[in-house]
């Protein structure tokens, strides 16, 4: 199984984080709230600017979730149409290849789900299974890489698409003030972004611009339902994110991937490459502790932390993006993808460039 091409799309809009926190102090500073607070928690993420689903003032006519709804199916079809568009191009596939469509997001609802809305507007072929996947949250990227692969190993001959959309800002909730709402306000932006799957016996997986999967792990952590997630209510998706997120991964990374990788007959001493998703900060210096690797291991997650936010599950698709067109490791070599996302989990994808 291999990666044979990584598409993104954004939004039109893009904003510096200065502008967006302007922004921010001038709609809570009406309520009297902490503006040096909600200032230090936002440079804290070190995020420098991020896409967005709308523009500023069209947040304001939001009324409640319906409308953040249905502004979401609208533009996750426009960046999810450009998303597989790029991906597909760059693959070399014909859509006929295509056996499997897989969507995920955290950030919106719809039925018909994503996957079937594109599939009118892209005239992909009517034979497509289409797998449509809601609540894995930060994990999904890695997680639909994984049951992509899954899908083309029991059909050599075909292709899959795996299609992440998040639009984070349309879930801000306007009227909490708690620290986890400030944080993300901060630290989450909006896009989408598309691989390509192909089994072993298609004619791509010889010309595949990304690495050949070679085995996957997914590991749930129990009773740890409250450390990141979403409460849903009339109003949307009031965010929960625990300050135990970095010790979750210092506490658990490290012999997660040292059993998977020792299945595999490997230590991470034989991991050349990291493609990790950008959780935050603390999240990623927690990676590097618990793995013993330098920041410079994961310098690719940093930059696009620092470029366009954290996008949930369409990060680590953009860092694998980046990493195969602009950083890629020596044939041959082996990597790891992984990310950790609600319940609390982790999912690893061992390849080989």
């Amino acid at each position: 199984m291999h990666v044979a091409a990584v598409g993104h799309a954004f939004p039109d809009h893009y904003y510096d984080q200065d502008a967006l926190l302007q922004a921010f102090m001038a709609f809570w500073g009406k309520r009297h709230f902490n503006l040096g607070r909600l200032a230090r928690l936002h440079k804290n993420v070190l995020v420098g600017g991020r896409h967005l689903a709308l523009k500023p003032d069209e947040y304001e006519a939001l009324s409640g979730f319906g409308d953040s709804n249905d502004a979401w199916i609208r533009v996750a079809q426009d960046v999810g149409a450009r998303a597989v568009t790029t991906a597909i191009e760059r693959s070399g596939i014909q859509v006929e290849d295509i056996g499997a469509f897989f969507t995920v997001t955290v950030t919106g609802l719809a039925t018909p789900a994503l996957g079937a809305r594109l599939m009118n507007r892209l005239a992909l072929p009517t034979h497509i299974k289409r797998i449509p996947i809601f609540g894995l949250g930060c994990v999904a990227g890695a997680a639909g890489i994984a049951r992509a692969a899954d899908y083309v190993k029991a059909f050599p001959d075909q292709a899959a698409l795996l299609l992440s959309v998040e639009l984070c800002s349309l879930t801000v909730q306007r009227d909490d003030l708690s620290i986890p709402n400030l944080i993300s306000t901060g630290l989450f932006g909006d896009g989408g972004a598309c691989a390509v799957v192909v089994g072993a016996d298609h004619p791509a997986a010889q010309t595949a611009q990304g690495p050949q999967v070679l085995a996957t792990r997914s590991v749930f952590y129990p009773n740890t339902e409250r450390v990141m997630g979403w409460d849903i209510s009339e109003r949307g998706f009031k965010v929960v994110l625990s300050a135990d997120v970095p010790r979750m991964v210092s506490d658990n990374l490290r012999a997660d991937v040292d059993a998977f990788l020792a299945e595999q007959g490997l230590t991470v001493a034989d991991i050349g490459s990291w493609v990790c998703h950008p959780g935050g900060p603390k999240v990623l210096e927690a990676f590097a502790q618990a793995l013993d690797i330098t920041r410079d291991a994961l310098q690719v997650t940093w930059d696009h932390l620092a470029q366009v936010g954290n996008l949930s599950s369409t990060s680590v698709l953009m860092v694998l993006e980046d990493t195969i067109r602009d950083h890629r490791p020596p044939p041959g070599s082996k990597g790891m993808i992984l990310a950790m996302g609600p319940a609390f989990c982790s999912e690893l994808v061992l390849v080989e460039w």
